[in-house]
């Protein structure tokens, strides 16, 4: 006899850059789509890297749930602009990775 356990946590988050753009030595802003169910909380970390790719600037953004007819797909896409302090000039933002938080975090 085999025991076979399956979740039904099929929920996944995904995200796509969109742009950035650099105001100033100290700051970069990133825009960026992010793909989840709308009732989903979820976190993205973003960071902002130098011409050698240095990270010279990080942080996580939450991203609250939606209602269904905010962003596109029903809800499930919505935009997103972060802003994140740098320590030198920054040439480029992106998004690092996006995950779906524990009940306790």
């Amino acid at each position: 006899m085999a025991w076979i356990s399956t979740s039904n946590a099929t929920e996944s988050v995904t995200f796509k850059d969109i742009g950035y753009s650099t105001p100033d030595a100290t700051l970069a802003e990133i825009d960026f789509q992010v793909t989840k169910e709308p009732a989903t909380a979820v976190k993205c970390s973003v960071k902002a890297l130098d011409s050698k790719f240095a990270v010279v600037g990080w942080k996580v953004v939450d991203i609250p749930s939606n209602a269904a007819d905010a962003g596109s797909d029903g809800g499930r896409t919505t935009a997103h602009r972060a802003t994140v302090r740098t320590e030198s000039l920054s040439v480029s933002a992106v998004v690092d990775s996006c995950w779906i938080p524990d009940a306790g975090q």
